[in-house]
């Protein structure tokens, strides 16, 4: 990790006193205050809610500029990545800071094979699930669940590091198949030595003892992409929550269903899962993209855009190009005629060239496309979520580790400023009115 700089000093003026405070620039010139020493010397503490001006660390892993529309993973652009990299590819480099050779790909995917396989005796965790639990709950447990079959390594040398990541890597996109498996009432599938990474997952997914899955070269390449996407965006919700539990000293297994169970509400991995409900409304409503548009204008019309504009990004989400091509193959490959995908082009052409949206940075993020992907693929709503959690789930390995190594590291423990009652005097429960 390459050392913060110290450019200058900034001063904040309060009760006639000054407070010299260090101006600092990491390596893409992002700046920011240092606050650490705040409240010792002035008893001031800074009021964020949601964080959304507050660094909460240094991190190397991730670069993103809302404002330009850049995302990069250890200094690679996000469109080259997605373009000629497999997802298992995108992990490696993630946990360990550079792309892997032909031979250290070769042995990072023959550990994530061999150890594919979850203990037999967690089967039996499934089977007390009622058929129609939701994915993401079976799949945060069960995460959670993996410390007490496979005991943390302390990933003190690289082949103890591999060692964690490729189990996790791997079991996960197991248990996710099985959680599926088990929300429809269908016999689990094993993976198999014979399929790659997202091959073994689709295959997991679809197989019957009754109907073949033929595995599709189309799809296999679009989920690739999709989970390149996700991989990882910074310091958002589900992985400061996987910092924040791992600051703890919690295990990597807490950690990360942590972040499962984070990146499982609507306003942060259900996003797609909202895109695809507004566009069955506006197929179903019949009322036209136009009106539908001014009703998104509207104030007082509860009807919202889902999709579009982000927390980060004030341009284009670049993901967001690369998941529409991703759609349009994976359509076209199937020979689909998608009437969710002609409203989507449709509302995104109207959006893009209304003065409303443009001036509140209002533009399609990743959500809006990838939700007609997955589910032309067959892949269910209420396990929309799950895939991004397979996809987010290096980045939150490669923040943890990260956190773990890093020597300002201390427990998180926000402030607040308390608005509730006064002192109040204790009065005995017969005295009360």
């Amino acid at each position: 990790m390459e050392e913060i700089k110290k450019i200058g000093t900034a001063e904040l003026k309060y009760d006639g006193k000054t407070y010299p405070l260090e101006v600092m620039e990491g390596t893409e010139a992002e700046r920011g205050i240092d606050i650490r020493a705040l409240r010792k010397d002035s008893r001031l503490i800074a009021f964020d809610p949601g964080y959304g001006n507050t660094g909460s660390c240094r991190s190397a892993i991730t670069f993103v500029d809302g404002e330009n529309g850049i995302l990069r993973y250890r200094g690679y652009a996000i469109e080259d990545l997605a373009t000629n990299c497999t997802f298992i590819e995108v992990a490696y480099l993630l946990v360990h800071g550079a792309l892997p050779t032909q031979n250290q790909l070769s042995k990072f995917s023959r550990l994530l094979n061999r150890h594919s396989l979850i203990h037999e005796d967690m089967r039996n965790f499934f089977r007390t699930y009622p058929e129609h639990a939701h994915p993401m709950a079976i799949l945060s447990a069960m995460v959670v669940s993996l410390s007490s079959f496979y005991p943390e390594l302390d990933a003190s040398s690289d082949e103890e590091l591999d060692l964690m990541v490729g189990r996790l890597l791997s079991k996960i996109r197991t248990l996710a198949a099985l959680s599926y498996k088990q929300s429809v009432g269908e016999p689990h599938v094993y993976p198999t030595s014979k399929l790659t990474y997202v091959e073994n997952f689709l295959n997991m997914m679809f197989y019957t003892p009754v109907a073949n899955y033929e595995i599709d070269p189309v799809q296999v390449r679009a989920l690739n992409k999709l989970l390149i996407l996700h991989a990882d965006h910074e310091q958002n919700c589900s992985t400061s929550a996987v910092r924040l539990v791992g600051s703890s000293g919690a295990n990597l297994y807490a950690a990360i269903a942590a972040g499962i169970c984070a990146l499982w509400g609507p306003l942060h991995g259900g996003a797609n899962q909202a895109v695809i409900e507004m566009l069955e409304y506006i197929h179903k409503e019949g009322e036209g993209v136009e009106k539908m548009v001014e009703r998104a204008k509207d104030k007082n019309d509860p009807f919202r855009l889902m999709g579009f504009g982000h927390r980060v990004y004030k341009t284009y989400d670049p993901r967001a190009r690369i998941a529409k091509n991703a759609c349009e193959e994976v359509l076209n490959k199937l020979g689909i005629k998608d009437p969710l995908l002609d409203i989507a082009v449709e509302l995104e052409e109207k959006a893009l060239n209304d003065s409303y949206f443009k001036d509140r940075n209002l533009y399609p993020n990743v959500d809006y496309y990838t939700g007609i992907t997955l589910r032309a693929m067959g892949i269910p709503m209420n396990m929309f979520t799950v895939i991004f959690t397979i996809g987010r789930l290096p980045g939150w390995i490669a923040h943890w580790l990260e956190l773990r190594d890093d020597p300002d590291n201390r427990i998180g423990r926000p402030r607040q400023i308390y608005s509730g009652p006064n002192h109040r005097d204790y009065v005995p429960i017969e005295q009360r009115g």
